[in-house]
């Protein structure tokens, strides 16, 4: 058993879903605030929106490491968002 799992194991659910915001927000290769965190049983699920499929990707590496057992269940989207150069069209 490894030190991450004996972290999420037993703890309040509540608990748990805050170290996990907590571990999205602050990993810089994920630095959400906009992900919502909820634990139902034994699944983690993630909603809420980022700006790439990587970046959604990367959410489940972050959860893992800290809950290595747990089923995770991703609703985030990915927004689509105007890329570099491109204009928003506002009309006339």
């Amino acid at each position: 058993m490894s030190q991450n799992h004996n972290r999420a194991a037993g703890r309040p659910p509540e608990y748990l879903a805050a170290e996990l915001h907590r571990a999205l927000t602050e990993d810089p290769r994920t630095a959400e605030q906009g992900v919502r965190v909820r634990i139902r049983g034994d699944v983690v699920v993630l909603d809420g929106e980022v700006g790439t499929a990587q970046r959604r990707r990367l959410l489940e590496d972050v959860v893992h490491e800290i809950a290595p057992d747990a089923q995770i269940h991703n609703d985030v989207h990915v927004a689509a968002m105007p890329g570099p150069g491109e204009c928003e069209d506002l009309g006339d």
